[in-house]
């Protein structure tokens, strides 16, 4: 499980409460199961009109996205990977990557080498690993778009919950402690929109962005190295250019780690 995620949803929570605690509002006025359903079951219901059924189905993978611990290949893995082949390549030839198809843990990886031994045009090569990467990006833009879209819906009824906490307490105008009573439950559903909306769902959907972000710069990462080995670029000059698109730490470990490899094997 991603913690940090988890500990992201306790953190705001936590504020929602304090801040209630502060405020001096009783928890009590959170026992409001009209502004719950309002909210929860309207979002829901907003959100299934406005998509497709199939993308509605993915929710739960999403959700396991969002809080799932993935075992990924990270950039200098996928790196240190693709240098390793270029060498291979340089020393026995480009037949050698079928060999290494079996070792490759990485689904994309393994589908970029096993292209690029049916595809012998590199500009047809490209066209065909970046179209790959174009679905993911799409399929991933519309799991986060579910998301974005409840945190639109949610802030939004709860004015519609207000409003109708607002109808419900004009019958009580003639009792002065009920009415009050009656305001302070109408205004429990605005309140539960904009933290839903803004403390879930939106943030949600930044999340699934960042995660698909990242996924698809080591996703380049990886084209960019198979068509450098299908080209016959030299390994020390393909792993310095990929290494260039790294962060500053990053480059500056797998600097020293190379050193470290190269002085060990003198």
């Amino acid at each position: 499980m991603d913690v940090m995620g988890v500990v992201g949803i306790i953190t705001g929570f936590a504020a929602l409460l304090i801040g209630m605690y502060f405020k001096g509002v009783p928890y009590a006025a959170l026992n409001n199961p009209a502004a719950f359903f309002i909210i929860l079951v309207g979002t829901a219901g907003a959100v299934i009109i406005a998509t497709p059924g199939g993308e509605i189905k993915r929710t739960g993978k999403l959700i396991k996205v969002l809080f799932g611990q993935q075992r990924s290949l990270s950039a200098t893995e996928a790196i240190d990977t693709l240098v390793t082949v270029a060498e291979m390549v340089r020393k026995e030839g480009i037949l050698v990557m079928e060999k290494k198809l079996e070792e490759i843990p990485d689904p994309f990886m393994k589908l970029s080498f096993s292209i690029a031994l049916s595809e012998s045009n590199v500009q047809k090569l490209g066209d065909n690993l970046y179209a790959a990467i174009d679905a993911m990006k799409a399929r991933h833009a519309a799991g986060a778009q579910i998301f974005t879209q409840a945190g639109m819906y949610a802030p939004t009824l709860g004015v519609l919950g207000a409003v109708l906490g607002l109808i419900a307490a004009l019958s009580h105008m003639g009792d002065t402690d009920a009415l009050g009573h009656a305001i302070s439950a109408a205004f429990i559903a605005t309140l539960l929109g904009i933290f839903t909306g803004y403390v879930l769902w939106h943030p949600f959907a930044n999340r699934l962005k960042q995660k698909s972000k990242q996924e698809v710069f080591v996703k380049e990462l990886i084209c960019d190295g198979v068509l450098g080995i299908v080209e016959g670029e030299n390994p020390a000059k393909l792993r310095e250019r990929l290494m260039v698109s790294l962060p500053p730490l990053e480059r500056e470990r797998m600097e020293a780690a190379e050193v470290e490899r190269k002085s060990g094997s003198k």
